[in-house]
């Protein structure tokens, strides 16, 4: 099946239900329609292409839900960028996507002001303000009738790794369906009672809710950006059922003054994945909400691989520690753990994931070698360290570019920076590999924290639990939150910059 197929047979089906709330905004299924074929169409009309590439830099609002569902009914390629990306970043995936428009709310043009002229491919920048509303109701009364095929490509969307520079992930319409199927697959299932509350990005992770709820006629919450207090009031005002959020943003609601006092009975999942989480942060959110996280782990290239319920991540099982997990390989997903030459590891040894599923890339848009890096003999290697257990659970130990070789020893971040998280007070913390003359490299821990904790105690907890050569050979003591890439992860190449400073390499040697 194709999207555009799937999303007419939401709108004849729930025509007149309530489709998507924005602020003071609440729109039909038909009123969502009506606007989506409106911007199929005026594309249409100025030249575009079925399956010319389409750029949308938007927050969480009404445009960008045209834009998600209007391009797919038009046949064109949805290319997002991340609002929080530097203009850089932006000139990089509009250039490599070829992209034909670019979509952009008023917030964001100037972000994106200086490039056009740079990129003779864009022929159309169509600012989503008063005008942009003109426009489509001029084109409000027309409707599109394009044959899009499973096999048409549906979006270009590009990595949010925090290490180099992004690459496009093209996805045709069955891949991106299969992702979303996959991703819903251990959730309670969705009726047309039920919200869903995009607190983060449509562009990214949150966007794989947006589709289950379209298919039963439920609802969808859009918010502009990430808010506390505007999440917890959503809960009790929307009756949400559904809700993704990254770790970060769990650990901010989590300590909210009122996260005791609203009412969050509906929820049925409050899912996170796209970066660790800390035992702690884990713990705090059940006692905050009950049994209804989740968990689940994939990438950009191959999404999602892994998931895991309340009940899987509070058990108790002889031979697993699910606290430690980020969830159970899929069902429809085949996941090995592989050593340095490409050979299959036994269960519980460690070495690097790699799996096969429905949704996975079949290359990096327009870039071979890297494809030919990542996907091996039908295998996507995804760069994490891991192992899995006797029972089935995966543990993600790192990013192998973030491994820290220290006096010949492996030493992994997230192990670290666990142990430190829960030291009362942390609110954030990040290890990096650092130079050292002695070892090579060396960990260095940034820790935010909210309470009086000193660079000594962070080192001291460390050596008594994990040893002495996993300590900290600097504790940095911050009050600033530590910085994010657009999509909310952890930004570690920000922060081992001064370190790194004048090298030619990222890695150092005794």
């Amino acid at each position: 099946m194709d999207v555009a197929t799937f999303l007419r047979r939401g709108i004849a089906d729930h025509a007149d239900r309530e489709a998507v709330v924005f602020e003071n905004v609440r729109l039909t299924y038909t009123q969502v329609s009506k606007r989506a074929n409106a911007l199929a169409y005026g594309l249409a009309e100025l030249g575009l292409n079925f399956q010319d590439a389409v750029a949308v830099l938007e927050d969480n609002n009404i445009p960008a839900v045209d834009a998600f569902i209007g391009l797919a009914l038009g046949g064109f390629v949805r290319v997002p960028l991340y609002a929080r990306n530097a203009s850089s970043g932006h000139e990089s995936m509009l250039s490599l996507a070829g992209c034909k428009a670019l979509l952009v709310g008023p917030d964001h043009l100037n972000e994106v002001a200086g490039l056009i002229d740079g990129l003779p491919e864009l022929k159309h920048v169509i600012v989503t303000d008063a005008n942009y509303e003109d426009w489509l109701l001029d084109n409000m009364d027309q409707s599109v009738d394009v044959k899009v095929s499973e096999s048409s490509l549906f979006a270009i969307r590009f990595t949010g790794g925090t290490t180099g520079l992004p690459k496009g992930v093209p996805a045709t319409h069955s891949q991106f369906l299969n992702q979303v199927r996959d991703w819903f697959y251990t959730f309670p299932p969705a009726t047309s009672a039920d919200a869903v509350l995009h607190a983060a990005p449509i562009t990214h992770a949150s966007g794989s809710l947006l589709l289950p709820l379209w298919a039963v006629g439920g609802r969808n919450i859009l918010m502009r950006q990430f808010d506390p207090t505007e999440v917890l009031i959503a809960f009790e005002k929307e009756q949400v059922s559904y809700v993704f959020l990254p770790p970060t943003a769990i650990n901010v609601l989590t300590r909210h003054p009122e996260v005791g006092s609203r009412d969050h009975s509906h929820l049925k999942v409050l899912m996170t994945a796209a970066a660790p989480i800390t035992e702690e942060t884990t713990l705090r959110a059940r006692a905050c909400f009950g049994d209804v996280l989740f968990q689940g782990y994939g990438l950009s290239e191959c999404f999602p691989i892994a998931m895991m319920s309340s009940n899987e991540w509070f058990a108790s099982l002889d031979g697993s520690e699910p606290m430690r997990a980020c969830g159970k390989p899929l069902p429809f997903v085949n996941l090995q753990i592989w050593n340095d030459h490409n050979e299959v590891l036994k269960r519980g040894e460690i070495g690097e994931i790699v799996a096969q599923c429905d949704g996975q890339m079949t290359t990096y848009w327009q870039s071979p070698q890297e494809t030919a890096e990542t996907l091996v003999d039908g295998w996507i290697k995804t760069g994490d360290v891991g192992r899995l257990d006797a029972n089935g659970y995966l543990y993600v130990l790192d990013r192998k570019k973030d491994l820290i070789i220290s006096g010949g020893f492996n030493l992994y971040p997230a192990e670290i920076e666990n142990v430190i998280a829960a030291i009362p007070g942390v609110v954030e913390v990040a290890v990096i590999g650092a130079p050292d003359e002695r070892w090579g490299e060396a960990p260095i821990a940034i820790v935010v924290t909210d309470d009086d904790l000193s660079s000594e105690a962070v080192q001291r907890i460390v050596g008594e639990s994990l040893g002495s050569y996993k300590k900290p050979r600097e504790v940095v003591i911050s009050r600033e939150p530590l910085p994010k890439t657009p999509v909310g992860k952890l930004d570690k190449k920000i922060l081992r910059e001064p370190y790194w400073k004048g090298r030619t390499r990222g890695i150092s040697g005794a």
